[in-house]
């Protein structure tokens, strides 16, 4: 590994929270960790930087976004031999990230400049001639962000960029098992002109995060994680605006007159990228009933292709999962899948973190298999006979972020993107697909709010009015 990419490998004092390697438990890093009572010290900080940032004029606010993400393309590698490091991506994809954040970050930028307000067209109705006015889209004040494992450089984008645009002053907890892409991502904000109270970061226990949640002083919590999590945090969070990324279930359609060979390209994919460990990641794949058994056989093929093991190695496909928390509470939903009726086809191997692609059929709609959110390497397979068969086990879930059709059918795939219950869907594409700046949410308990750099930058202001009378 290159110098500019080592992180200490010191012993953790009680002061330090370690990170670990998930591939091989090896210590990357270590991270100040927050004490349980400088919650409200991190309040009272962020309170200065709230002023200090919706002090910044709009070019200002840009001219920051933009130098940070030059940094960051420019120590590209560094960026993604840290995500690999921590995360267990493979190299291939912790580098598509990494110029995935330099890309939400311009998005920011540019968001800053544009998005200013609107005139307001006062003299378009009766009573109101003599007026004239806009609005302005003014900052929040303090936001709260809380992020996850999985993107741990473009999440934290996602949600710093946006609110920087807007003129707020953000405090980060990023998840205790990827801290150091959030780290180096705020290091180089503040190099790039931020005022340093506008953005603070904390690796604490919940007494921090509840404190910070609980304050009144926070106009908004944006969450990426868990459903009970985000229970909590509703539950902790009083009055103020929530904003939320609670998972997903993705299903696949594949129809009779898909074409098969690029339907199984992208659903392996899908299914596989990032060991699974992907909020829009497909795991269920609904095949008509005449292709099925030509979509099962090319699927099975080209995932047996997958190479598992060191993220760090250019061939490697597949890395490890998080933790062997997380692979064991996967494992324990297979294993309950498996005794109820499903068929494994291919797949349920372990080598310490890695969980080799994995590929199920029959499995029961009821299993927490099937029901909840994997978030790892395995996806089931699912015959139909009719299209209305289809739409109805695709929506039999209640996390629904994307979907996904495959069809040469424009009248079908229409159909499909009226009556799937999802906040996208994609055709003739997977579920997985995802561009930075479109609306990023879901239905039903999938989400709470969009994301998406304009959504997420407009959820993070607040419109003023300013009407003159002559």
């Amino acid at each position: 590994m290159p110098e500019s990419t080592q992180f200490s490998t010191q012993t953790a004092l009680p002061q330090f929270r370690e990170v670990m390697s998930p591939y091989d438990g090896r210590v990357v890093g270590v991270v100040p960790l927050t004490e349980p009572t400088a919650g409200q010290a991190a309040i009272e900080r962020a309170r200065i930087g709230a002023r200090k940032a919706g002090a910044l004029s709009r070019n200002a606010r840009g001219k920051i976004l933009d130098a940070a993400a030059t940094e960051i393309e420019q120590r590209a590698e560094e960026f993604a031999q840290t995500i690999v490091c921590e995360a267990g991506k493979t190299i291939r994809q912790a580098r598509k990230e990494v110029l995935r954040a330099v890309n939400t970050l311009r998005l920011s930028a540019a968001e800053a400049r544009r998005n200013a307000g609107e005139v307001i067209p006062f003299d378009s109705y009766e009573g109101s001639e003599d007026r004239t006015g806009w609005y302005s889209r003014e900052p929040l004040g303090i936001i709260a962000a809380i992020t996850p494992f999985n993107d741990p450089l473009n999440l934290v984008a996602h949600k710093i960029g946006p609110a920087i645009a807007g003129g707020n002053a953000v405090i980060l907890k990023p998840s205790a098992l990827t801290p150091l892409s959030a780290e180096l991502l705020t290091d180089v904000l503040v190099s790039s002109g931020l005022p340093p109270e506008a953005l603070t970061i904390v690796h604490g226990d919940r007494e921090v995060a509840e404190t910070i949640i609980r304050s009144r002083d926070v106009r908004m919590v944006s969450f990426t994680g868990g459903f009970s999590t985000g229970e909590s945090i509703a539950r902790t969070a009083g009055l103020k605006k929530l904003s939320m990324d609670l998972g997903g279930n993705a299903p696949v359609i594949v129809l009779e007159d898909a074409q098969i060979d690029k339907a199984v390209e992208s659903c392996v994919s899908g299914a596989f990228w990032a060991a699974g460990q992907n909020c829009v990641g497909v795991q269920r794949i609904l095949v008509a009933a005449p292709v099925y058994d030509a979509f099962r056989r090319r699927f099975l093929a080209a995932a047996a292709q997958l190479v598992a093991g060191d993220p760090f190695d250019e061939r490697t496909d597949v890395g490890p999962m998080i933790s062997s928390g997380a692979l064991h509470e996967l494992q324990a939903k297979l294993d309950q899948a498996l005794d109820a009726g499903a068929v494994l086809l291919t797949g349920n191997v372990t080598e310490g973190n890695l969980l080799h692609p994995t590929v199920l059929e029959a499995v029961p709609a009821d299993s927490r298999l099937w029901k909840e959110e994997v978030f790892g390497p395995v996806v089931m397979l699912r015959r139909f006979d009719t299209f209305e068969e289809a739409i109805e086990i695709a929506n039999d879930i209640e996390f629904s972020l994307h979907a996904g059709i495959f069809t040469d059918s424009l009248a079908a795939a229409m159909d499909a993107a009226r009556q799937l219950e999802a906040g996208g869907v994609m055709i003739n594409d997977s579920s997985d697909y995802r561009f930075d700046g479109m609306p990023f949410g879901g239905a039903k308990y999938g989400s709470m709010g969009r994301e998406g750099v304009r959504f997420a930058y407009e959820e993070m202001t607040q419109p003023k009015v300013v009407c003159i009378r002559n």
